[in-house]
């Protein structure tokens, strides 16, 4: 299981990069009930909709190579957020 899962969550679209993701599990770490490591050490998603909406941007904030991306409602990235 490789490439990019997306999830529309809170009006936001979510992509994690699967291939980009070297399972430091930040994300899960700041939203266990969002995202999970499978057994290939690789982020997934858990039940993103459980999170609020802040602590959803943070956990996708936190992935240290930007191996998630966020766009809000308009399409515009936001995180990472854009130079």
């Amino acid at each position: 299981m490789s490439g990019q899962r997306e999830r529309i969550v809170h009006g936001l679209r979510v992509v994690i990069d699967r291939d980009q993701c070297v399972g430091f599990g930040d994300c899960v770490r700041e939203a266990p009930e969002g995202f999970e490591l499978d057994d290939a050490t690789v982020a997934v998603f858990a039940n993103p909709e459980a999170v609020e909406r802040e602590r959803l941007l943070r956990a996708c904030d936190a992935c240290p190579v930007d191996a998630i991306t966020v766009y809000d409602e308009t399409g515009k990235q936001i995180v990472p957020r854009p130079a």
